[in-house]
C-alpha cells in the first residue's frame, strides 16, 4: 500500500468515525431534550472515558484504605464485646422466642445453650475501651481506635456474607468496595496497581469474587499479589528474554489491541491496553516493593515478620508459617500505600470456629494482634494514619449459643449470627477513642445505634470524599451503587 492510499484510508476512516460520532451525539441530546434519557447531575464521574480526570465530591479524609478482612467471623464477645451474663448463663437455654423464627447455619434449636467465654477483658487508654486479653497490642491503640460493635446485616452463611461486605449485596457480578473507591478516584500509583489484595490461610470462601471489578472496567479490579519473590506469576522475563525484546513484543501487543479497539469500540481491550502497560512498569516497581532489606529490624521485629507459630493445634488457620505471612502482608500494605496504593485488602482464612474455639481463636488472635497494631503505629509514626483508613472487619459474627452439630462434641464452638457483630476502624478521618453501638447482656440483639453493612459503605466513600448516591455506573438500563438502594453514613465514626 503506497503514501497516498494510505492518506485515503485513514481519511474514509475519519469521515466514517467522525460522521457515526456526530450522529450518536445528535441522536442522544435529541433524546435528552425530549426528556428520553436523563441529565447527568452535576459533578458525575465519568464513567465513558477510562482516561478522564475523576475526581472527589467534596474534600476527603482519606486517600488511601487497608482494609484487613478475618474471613469466617471472629467471635465478637470473645474479643470486642463482653458478656459476662454469658458465663453466669452457661448451659441454660434461650427463650424459644428468641430462637423461634431464627435459622441457623449449624445449631439444632431443641438442644443448644448459652456458652461463656473464659476471656477477661480490660479497659485501656484514656477512652477506657474494653477489649480482650487476646489482644494487648491492638488494645495499646485504642485511642486510635472507633470500635463499633452494633454491626448487623441479613446474611447467615460465608459466600453470601462476605460479597455482602465486600460488594454491598450478595450477588455475584457486583464491583467490590475497592473496585468502587479506584473507579470514583482514580489511581495515583503509575507503576503499582491501584488495587492490590493480598492472602494468608486457607483460602477465603469467595475467592476472586472477593476482590472483583464487576460490571465496572475490569482495570478497576484488585490485583492478587503473592507476600514474597514476584507478586504476580511470570512478571519476570524468562531466561534468553532481554528488556529489548520485552519491549518491541509489548509495543507489538499494544497495536494489535489499538486496532482491534478501533474496529470494535470494546471497554476492555483499553483496559487490556493498560495492563500491559502496567506489567511493564511494575518489572521496575515490584521487586523494590517486596525488598524489606531497606527495613530496620526495629521495624522487622515490631512487625514480627520472623516469628514461629507456636505449637497450637489450629487446622483452621491454613498451615505452617501463618504468623510469618501475615506479619509480612501488614508491612507490605504499609509499603503500598506509601508507594500511591489506594486499596489494599488483606484476607486471613479461617476465623470460623465451630469447634475448639478457645484453642484455635487463641491461635489467629496471636498471630494478628501484634502485626495488625505495628501496622497501626507505624502508619501514625510515618504521617500516614490520617489519610490511611485501616479496617478491620469480617461478614458477621459468632452466636452466644454453643454449636451443637450433630456428630461432633458441643459446645466447643459457637455458629454464625449475623444480627449483631463488631468492627473496628482507625485513622483516615474516623474520630478514634470511642465504642460506637451497644448489644444486650448476651450478645444476641442490638440495643443502640445499629449500623448495617451498606451503611458503613457510606460511611467508608464519605472519608474519600465520595457521596454514595452520587457514585454510580449505568449497567443494563439502570444506575448502580455499591450501597444498592440504602445506605446512610454514620456521622458518630467521622472525626
Amino acid at each position: 500500500m503506497d503514501t497516498n492510499e494510505l492518506i485515503k484510508l485513514t481519511r474514509r476512516d475519519f469521515l466514517t468515525s467522525t460522521a457515526s460520532g456526530l450522529g450518536a451525539l445528535a441522536l442522544a441530546s435529541m433524546f435528552r431534550s425530549d426528556g428520553l434519557l436523563a441529565a447527568e447531575p452535576d459533578n458525575a464521574i465519568e464513567a465513558r472515558n477510562l482516561l478522564a480526570a475523576p475526581s472527589s465530591h467534596f474534600a476527603p479524609k482519606a486517600k488511601a484504605c487497608i482494609f484487613i478482612f478475618m474471613e469466617g467471623a471472629p467471635s465478637q464477645m470473645d474479643l470486642f464485646d463482653p458478656k459476662p451474663k454469658l458465663n453466669e448463663l452457661h448451659g441454660q437455654k434461650l427463650p424459644e422466642s428468641l430462637t423461634k423464627e431464627i435459622r441457623f447455619a449449624f445449631i439444632q434449636k431443641d438442644s443448644a445453650v448459652i456458652m461463656g467465654s473464659p476471656r477477661k477483658f480490660k479497659k485501656h487508654g484514656q477512652c477506657g475501651m474494653e477489649l480482650s486479653d487476646l489482644l494487648p497490642h491492638i488494645a495499646s491503640c485504642a485511642d486510635d481506635i472507633a470500635l463499633t460493635r452494633s454491626m448487623h446485616t441479613e446474611q447467615f452463611n460465608h459466600h453470601p456474607g462476605q460479597l455482602m461486605m465486600n460488594c454491598g449485596v450478595p450477588l455475584f457480578g457486583r464491583p467490590t468496595l475497592g473496585a468502587w473507591i479506584n473507579y470514583g478516584l482514580g489511581s495515583v500509583c503509575q507503576n503499582l496497581p491501584g488495587y492490590v489484595v493480598l492472602t494468608a490461610g486457607r483460602g477465603t470462601s469467595g475467592g476472586a469474587s472477593l476482590w472483583s471489578s464487576g460490571f465496572l472496567p475490569s482495570n478497576y479490579q484488585g490485583v492478587l499479589f503473592r507476600n514474597q519473590g514476584d507478586p504476580v506469576l511470570n512478571l519476570s522475563n524468562p531466561p534468553g528474554i532481554t528488556a529489548e525484546m520485552q519491549h518491541y513484543g509489548l509495543d507489538a501487543l499494544t497495536d494489535l489491541n489499538r486496532l482491534r479497539q478501533k474496529a470494535v469500540g470494546d471497554p476492555e481491550i483499553a483496559s487490556r491496553i493498560s495492563a500491559y502497560e502496567l506489567a511493564g512498569r511494575m518489572q521496575t516497581a515490584a521487586p523494590e516493593l517486596m525488598d524489606l532489606s531497606g527495613e530496620s529490624q526495629a521495624t522487622l521485629a515490631a512487625y514480627g515478620v520472623d516469628r514461629d507459630d507456636p505449637p497450637l493445634k489450629a487446622d483452621r488457620a491454613g498451615g505452617p508459617g501463618q504468623y510469618r505471612a501475615f506479619a509480612r502482608n501488614c508491612l507490605l500494605a504499609r509499603r503500598l500505600v506509601e508507594r500511591g496504593v489506594r486499596f489494599v485488602n488483606i484476607y486471613h482464612a479461617s476465623w470460623d470456629h465451630h469447634s475448639n474455639l478457645n484453642t484455635e481463636l487463641t491461635f489467629n488472635s496471636g498471630m494478628a494482634d501484634q502485626p495488625i497494631a505495628a501496622l497501626l503505629k507505624d502508619l501514625k509514626q510515618r504521617g500516614l494514619l490520617d489519610s490511611t483508613l485501616l479496617v478491620w472487619g469480617s461478614e458477621f459474627g459468632r452466636t452466644p449459643l454453643g454449636e451443637n452439630r450433630v456428630g461432633r462434641e458441643p459446645n466447643t464452638g459457637r455458629d454464625h449470627h449475623p444480627f449483631a457483630f463488631s468492627l473496628w476502624m482507625a485513622g483516615g478521618g474516623v474520630k478514634g477513642g470511642q465504642v460506637i453501638g451497644e448489644t444486650d447482656e448476651i450478645g444476641w440483639s442490638i440495643t443502640k445505634d445499629p449500623i448495617h453493612i451498606n451503611d458503613f459503605h457510606a460511611t467508608i466513600l464519605h472519608l474519600f470524599g465520595l457521596d454514595h448516591e452520587r457514585l454510580t455506573y449505568r449497567f443494563q438500563g439502570r444506575d448502580f451503587r455499591l450501597t444498592d438502594v440504602a445506605g446512610k453514613v454514620v456521622n458518630k465514626l467521622l472525626g
